[in-house]
């Protein structure tokens, strides 16, 4: 046998050697601490609003599902029908989503976002309705309640409709909820 012939048969029984050391070797430490890892929480509420368009204050409820993909924050989705308090017809719906910072302290949990989406506005008398980008910044706290379920005790949201038929449309508003955990994705 040659020399290079040696040199590759003792290489490749070295990395075959090596190969085997990791699953025999014990050497891996454990982790010194545990994230609260990924979740989606799934909830609905009602909301008051109070929009531009003829200072006119709605009332309604909503919807939003929460993925947490870190410990520090995800996405939000929401969807939000104010019918409540019409005025001639005048109603809103609007869908937004966007990303969502969270950090949780004992029972507490207070979060910011910000949203974009459609907005949907049917105006008086039935007399037209329109489709309009609607941009939403915000922030609220949730309450732990157990393990999975959260109180949503406050969640303020400022709207911003730009492309709005008379101009710019703003509406600020309030909301309040109850908000299920599915656990399935955290580790215990």
């Amino acid at each position: 046998m040659t020399k290079s012939r040696w040199r590759r048969l003792l290489f490749a029984l070295l990395l075959a050697t090596c190969g085997c050391l990791p699953h025999h070797a014990q050497a891996q430490a454990l982790p010194t601490a545990t994230g609260p890892g990924s979740s989606i929480s799934i909830g609905g509420g009602v909301s008051g609003y109070k929009l531009d368009y003829g200072q006119r204050w709605l009332g309604g409820y909503e919807g939003w599902v929460d993925a947490n993909l870190w410990w520090w924050g995800g996405i939000e989705a929401e969807a939000r029908w104010l019918r409540y308090n019409q005025d001639l017809g005048t109603h809103a719906t609007t869908y937004l989503i966007g990303p969502r910072l969270s950090r949780r302290m004992g029972l507490t949990e207070p979060y910011l976002k910000v949203l974009a989406g459609q907005g949907r506005f049917y105006f008086p008398y039935d007399y037209a309705r329109g489709t309009y980008l609607t941009v939403a910044g915000g922030g609220g706290v949730d309450v732990h309640l157990t393990d999975r379920l959260q109180l949503r005790a406050i969640d303020l949201e400022y709207q911003r409709w730009p492309n709005f038929t008379y101009g710019t449309m703003n509406s600020i508003g309030l909301s309040v909820g109850v908000s299920y955990s599915i656990k399935g994705l955290r580790p215990r």
